[in-house]
């Protein structure tokens, strides 16, 4: 977290979701959620393998009503219409933001985009404790991001043999050079460039073109954020990035669906 005097957006969304996980576990502690796993009966989708399957480049789609730097992106958010147009189009997998406070998100969108889209889902969210890991799982969650910015390497370490245990994915995602020099001493099989900074949210591809040929080869490369047209995920698939993670774009587009064929290769 950020050590300056002045908190920034990433540190006031941290102590919120500090606060939020502390209420969530009394009214439901790990022991339900626990519990009610082993009597799910959902086995999940493998989100690494849909990654692999394109050979152009992969896209997931991302279902989010606002952001602390662009306020409401998608002015006449509608659920059930956006999830209906993500089960038509052609995509490898679908990210649903849940954070409330911040995002506008919500936990029980997993569940309806699990019942409608027949592609992987993954959770979008700030993860700091085991605790959503199962709860991930519970609502439906086929992978789940990790953000090396808020966790230290133990940590995504320890969260990533929990999720494998849960049959879930893992794409942790990174900002700097020194946190990718870091996570790549980790199990991280799927390492995600977010173009966005996280203390400013000021959003630049660049740093997906700088850091990509940085990655070893073995590891699957999503670059997210920012990304606009054809010509961006050109540049992007030069420098051996495999997917791109989309959300601003398609959420503030009159027409999901055309956008998406635009970004397609």
């Amino acid at each position: 977290m950020n050590k300056s005097k002045v908190p920034s957006i990433l540190d006031k969304i941290i102590i919120q979701k500090q606060k939020e996980l502390e209420e969530i576990k009394k009214i439901v502690p790990l022991a339900a959620i626990k519990k009610n796993l082993k009597e799910q009966k959902w086995l999940g989708r493998d989100f690494k393998k849909a990654l692999l399957e394109d050979s152009g480049m992969s896209l997931i789609a991302e279902i989010k009503k606002s952001s602390p730097s662009a306020g409401v992106i998608s002015k006449n958010f509608n659920l059930k219409r956006i999830v209906n147009i993500y089960a038509k189009a052609k995509i490898n997998a679908v990210s649903v933001v849940t954070d409330k406070k911040f995002f506008q998100g919500d936990l029980r969108y997993l569940m309806l985009a699990r019942k409608t889209i027949k592609v992987p889902i993954l959770r979008k969210d700030f993860i700091i404790d085991p605790y959503q890991l199962y709860q991930s799982k519970l609502y439906g969650a086929d992978a789940i991001l990790l953000i090396a910015a808020i966790l230290d390497n133990r940590t995504i370490d320890s969260f990533i043999e929990i999720s494998r245990k849960l049959k879930m994915d893992c794409l942790v995602e990174i900002h700097t050079f020194e946190e990718l020099k870091r996570i790549q001493k980790t199990k991280a099989e799927i390492i995600g460039i977010n173009n966005r900074n996280l203390d400013t949210f000021k959003v630049d591809i660049k740093t997906s073109l700088e850091l990509a040929p940085q990655i070893l080869p073995s590891k699957i490369i999503v670059s997210e954020s920012g990304i606009q047209s054809r010509q961006d995920v050109k540049k992007l698939k030069q420098v051996g990035i495999k997917a791109i993670l989309v959300g601003t774009a398609l959420m503030g587009s009159k027409n999901i669906l055309k956008t998406i064929n635009q970004l397609t290769l």
